[in-house]
């Protein structure tokens, strides 16, 4: 039996014997590592319109980990009682809850006054977070038509850098975290590391979104790679990404239906943040077009890294176009729309739970 064993084996078993002594574990026990935990955010359903009661009553069906209330209209009221009454729920069904709401840049071409000042807009957040006894508060810069502004991106990051550090007190004070998202094809991954370097890591962190890498010309392993060690939270979905005459068109899609490899970028995520959740946002039923073929698309997207192009365009050669969804006519459109969106989560879900062994119910 031994003289079966080579050296090269022996030698093999002693170096993984010896990391995970060095780790003070067990073999068997190294290999059953938890399970990354699975959510998904709120927008994924957003034709429902339902609240944050009945979204964690749909989430507990679901069997999820967490949720993310992405915005503050979600709620019935963000009166500190009712919060509570939410934060309370949660912890009765196990589920780990997130906090969110949009732009907290003053000079974005969507931020709202509906919440005051960016500044006011940001405490109010952090107040939200706190009563419902999460540490995590995900906020955006804002969209892709911030990149072609005055100034650029850059300068849309220096005035968001500015509101963040404003409140910086405030957040910690409460023992909340900024969790500020790739947004809509707002910054790069490398951009949105930049701003929390710059700005402060010690409140600050990342709600990593793989969709909306692809709208900025990256391929979402580049993002992951990125901003793992800053990562908070996330907004999970796919892309099926396929070349045109001007360039790429982009689809978002359920998890496990495009283009993008969730094997390994599931692989990778357990390598690097095995405590960070995989929150779905999914997005499908349309296709945007990306120009860069053409010179006029280029002003605001100076920025964009020459590697990263090309990993986005290995992406474009793997793809092919897929049909939108439309949503029938008449009085079922609604109900269309609706169970289009739940399907997308519902088939992500599994795809993440039996595929990619997340999930930790």
């Amino acid at each position: 039996m031994y003289n079966n064993i080579t050296r090269r084996a022996c030698l093999e078993g002693i170096v993984l014997a010896t990391g995970a002594s060095a780790l003070g574990v067990s073999g068997a026990s190294a290999a059953a590592s938890p399970r990354i935990k699975l959510g998904f955010d709120n927008f994924s359903i957003r034709a429902l319109g339902w609240k944050a009661g009945k979204l964690l009553e749909y989430a507990a069906k679901q069997k999820v980990d967490v949720l993310m209330i992405s915005d503050l209209d979600s709620y019935e009221s963000i009166e500190t009682p009712h919060l509570k009454e939410i934060s309370a729920q949660a912890k009765s069904d196990g589920i780990e809850l997130i906090a969110g709401t949009l732009s907290l840049c003053p000079t974005s071409t969507k931020f709202s006054n509906k919440r005051g000042t960016a500044v006011e807009h940001a405490k109010l957040l952090v107040r939200v977070a706190h009563d419902l006894g999460t540490p995590v508060a995900r906020c955006v810069l804002g969209f892709m038509e911030d990149r072609k502004t005055p100034g650029g991106i850059s300068a849309r990051i220096k005035d968001m850098a500015a509101v963040l550090r404003e409140v910086k007190g405030y957040a910690k004070d409460h023992g909340v975290k900024f969790a500020v998202e790739n947004h809509a094809g707002d910054m790069q991954g490398w951009e949105l590391l930049q701003l929390i370097e710059e700005t402060g890591p010690d409140f600050i962190g990342a709600t990593l979104d793989t969709g909306n890498a692809t709208w900025t010309l990256e391929d979402p392993m580049t993002c992951v790679e990125a901003l793992a060690p800053h990562v908070l939270a996330s907004g999970i979905r796919d892309s099926m990404v396929w070349k045109d005459d001007h360039g790429a068109v982009v689809a978002w899609t359920a998890v496990g239906e495009g283009v993008v490899d969730f094997k390994a970028i599931a692989s990778r995520w357990k390598e690097l943040m095995p405590e960070q959740p995989f929150v779905l946002e999914i997005i499908s039923g349309f296709s945007k077009g990306f120009n860069y073929k053409e010179s006029t698309f280029w002003p605001g997207y100076e920025t964009v890294r020459a590697q990263g192009l090309v990993r986005f365009q290995e992406l474009a050669e793997r793809g092919k176009p897929i049909p939108p969804f439309k949503a029938k006519e008449g009085p079922e459109h609604d109900q269309s729309e609706q169970s289009y969106q739940l399907a997308e989560l519902e088939r992500s879900i599994v795809y993440c739970r039996e595929t990619l062994g997340m999930g930790r119910k």
